[in-house]
């Protein structure tokens, strides 16, 4: 399989239901200050991933690092579900407004497999039905995101999720 080809700088966007696997996949592509992680965020702000009380504080934050990353010349990923098309137009206008190309990376896995992953977590388990939520919404954006703005759309699925590799390219 081809490398993914990431221009630096750029915004990507994880897309993915919890359960996906987008914060493991992450560390085994990017690196460490690379991944900005709404869980991590809201960790910052709650002291645990899971007070979904501050998701709207956490996301500032999140939309504000990346943009210093941005600003810097640098990459900056977000490890979110962004199933939602609200959610991806906040990034896509980030990207924008930075002035640098969004890239859209798809982990696009069989919803057993999302649901068993997510029961195997240490930490904080997702309910199922949100996750089968979650699997609809991408479903939903799998057939919009062509249109949404940006640079490319990666779909990866149970054949190439382990298969692919990142290869980053300078943007002039």
């Amino acid at each position: 399989m081809d490398p993914l080809l990431v221009p630096v700088p750029s915004l990507v966007l994880l897309i993915g239901p919890s359960g996906s696997g987008k914060s493991t996949w992450a560390a085994r592509h990017f690196g460490p200050y690379e991944v900005v992680s709404s869980d991590r965020c809201r960790a910052m702000i709650a002291d645990s991933e899971a007070d979904q009380s501050v998701t709207p504080a956490a996301f500032e934050l999140v939309r504000f690092i990346a943009a210093r990353r941005l600003e810097a010349g640098r990459l900056a990923v977000v490890d979110a579900t962004n199933v939602h098309a609200a959610a991806r137009r906040h990034n896509l206008d980030l990207a924008a407004a930075c002035g640098v190309p969004a890239v859209a990376i798809v982990l696009d896995l069989p919803v057993e497999r999302m649901l068993a992953n997510n029961a195997g977590r240490a930490g904080r388990v997702v309910d199922d039905e949100v996750v089968r939520g979650q699997r609809r919404d991408l479903d939903e954006a799998l057939g919009v995101l062509a249109s949404e703005g940006y640079a490319a759309v990666h779909v990866l699925d149970e054949a190439t999720i382990d298969a692919v590799t990142i290869e980053r390219v300078q943007e002039p």
